[in-house]
């Protein structure tokens, strides 16, 4: 009796299989697959001008018209259609052009004719539209699972997976009973009953409908797909290759100086105590004319110097009184005739000099110096405060001319830099440099390079750090692309991005050499003709 109850429990563990429930994020069996994301219906065209995509939508159609080289969208065109139905005219709405199509409907391939007409550019346009046939939803199919599988399948909720397990552990505890207790009738009912349980067919039916939608990814061979929407909404913008010839260029660390023909400091000659003008001091960015006041400065004296000055005015007074005294006395004598004239008019001369000397020393406090503005131009750099003490030399203001700028860079090579030159800006701008002259090296080191800015530009300021492309005497040959087209991959390489097709991307690895400020060479991997991404490419790359 011991083996048979032993051999029924056995049976019955056998009998089910408790498979480990799944949680978010992972799998322990075999799921469903994910509803397959497809795209809408579509049919594309290119020619040299034009480039179309056509996307339908139920009875309708959306079209796309870009330029073909630069990728721009074509606006305010006129865009007629030959369809199965007849000739139709699309409507524009913005950069999109919209049409009916009752006949897209229904599944088959249709032949359509675009006739483009830009302002002076008409083009003609075939393509082929594919409208596959409905999905049609397979026939339920009844399965028969075990316990194990319909604790496992995907397809059932939580609350059946912990009923049924519940329920195959309730019977399987009556059973461990009955036969605890020898009871073999109602452990036979209990076996009975999960037996049942576990060969059931379950019907369930698995249909995976495909979702239709346009959305911008990366496929597996590393290309990008990015519908006509997401290119509008990501600005794409192309470019054709043109190989030709360019005059290499070397990098040179700068900075931006101010003319020094066009600017000047105002500095104090001797120390004092600052003191504004009647209309205040000159403020940060305040236009400023040559030879206007600025500043003052009122000279404040040392101890000693203050001491010195009492004694000479104490020594001038007496020399004053004693001149005044003997005036008096030569008066009447050189009226008398005893003593000429000459004698009487240098007393006077004399009297004369220590007063004046005396009026200089008691004005000496109030003589303030006047600081004007040695060129015209703006006010960069101010230090001026009402009592500031300057000393000596001290730098109150900088005026410089923000239209007349320099760039000194720094040449560590014996590249002989020829008379063009250009900075890239900020938002990859090129801006234009000429030549003024170099320098000699010291010590062996780096020879000084200036350049003029030729056109003034906000986007560069006194003391900027920039770098410098210079174009020296040899020549080399390449493609030149915008900066912003070479990008960093993952791997590290630098890549562009070509429109190799109306929605598609392919990265390509290319070797690049430096030309401009705004532009540089590529020198190998991809050829003339291609079109490459000049704006957006970055955010392509982040495409998953």
């Amino acid at each position: 009796m011991t083996h048979f109850r032993t051999g029924v429990f056995v049976a019955l563990l056998s009998l089910i299989s408790f498979p480990a429930l799944s949680h978010e994020g992972h799998s322990h069996g075999d799921e469903a697959p994910p509803p397959t994301i497809v795209t809408a219906p579509r049919a594309t065209a290119a020619s040299t001008l034009f480039e179309l995509v056509a996307v339908a939508d139920g009875p309708a159609l959306t079209v796309y018209i870009d330029r073909f080289d630069t990728n721009e969208p074509v606006t305010g065109a006129t865009v007629s259609v030959e369809t199965p139905a007849g000739p139709v005219t699309a409507s524009a709405e913005g950069e999109l052009y919209l049409l009916d199509a009752p006949w897209a409907a229904e599944a088959g391939d249709y032949e359509l004719l675009f006739t483009v007409e830009a302002g002076t550019d008409i083009d003609f346009l075939t393509a082929t539209l594919s409208i596959p046939a409905p999905v049609a939803a397979p026939p339920e199919a009844a399965t028969s699972l075990d316990l194990t599988q319909l604790l496992a399948a995907p397809s059932q909720s939580e609350a059946l997976k912990m009923a049924a397990l519940g329920g195959a552990g309730f019977l399987l505890g009556l059973a461990v009973m009955a036969l605890r207790r020898r009871r073999i009738l109602a452990a036979g009912v209990a076996v009975a009953v999960l037996a049942v349980m576990v060969t059931t067919s379950v019907a369930m039916a698995e249909t995976t409908a495909p979702i239709v939608r346009d959305v911008a990814q990366r496929l597996p061979d590393g290309r990008i797909f990015a519908p006509k929407t997401a290119q509008r909404i990501l600005a794409i913008r192309t470019v054709l290759a043109e190989e030709a010839e360019h005059r290499r260029s070397i990098e040179l660390a700068g900075r931006v100086i101010p003319d020094p023909n066009a600017s000047g400091f105002v500095q104090t000659a001797v120390g004092g105590r600052l003191a504004p003008p009647p209309e205040g001091f000159p403020v940060l960015g305040s236009t400023v004319e040559a030879g206007q006041l600025m500043a003052l400065v009122e000279p404040s004296l040392a101890a000693a110097d203050q001491s010195s000055i009492r004694q000479t005015k104490a020594e001038l007074d007496q020399e004053i009184a004693l001149e005044e005294r003997q005036l008096a006395r030569y008066r009447p004598l050189a009226a008398a005739g005893t003593i000429s004239k000459a004698q009487l008019e240098e007393v006077e001369l004399t009297l004369q000099g220590l007063r004046d000397r005396r009026a200089a020393l008691d004005a000496l406090p109030a003589n303030a110096e006047t600081l004007v503005a040695p060129v015209a131009g703006i006010v960069s750099k101010a230090n001026a405060a009402p009592g500031l003490i300057a000393e000596t030399n001290t730098e109150v203001f900088h005026i410089i001319d923000p239209a007349k700028l320099w760039v000194e860079a720094a040449l560590f090579t014996d590249a002989e830099v020829a008379g063009a030159a250009s900075v890239a800006a900020p938002h990859g701008q090129s801006i234009p440099l000429s030549l003024i002259g170099k320098g000699f090296a010291e010590d062996g080191q780096a020879r000084p390079v200036q350049f003029r800015i030729d056109q003034p530009t906000s986007h560069l300021q006194v003391g900027d750090r920039v770098t410098v492309y210079a174009e020296t005497a040899d020549v080399t040959t390449g493609i030149g692309v915008p900066r912003d087209a070479v990008i960093r991959g993952g791997n590290g390489e630098n890549i562009v991005f070509l429109h190799v097709g109306p929605e598609l991307f392919e990265p390509r690895p290319v070797r690049t050499a430096a030309l401009d400020g705004g532009r540089v060479i590529v020198v190998a991997g991809i050829e003339a003709g291609d079109r490459v991404v000049t704006q957006g490419a970055e955010l392509l790359n982040q495409l998953r």
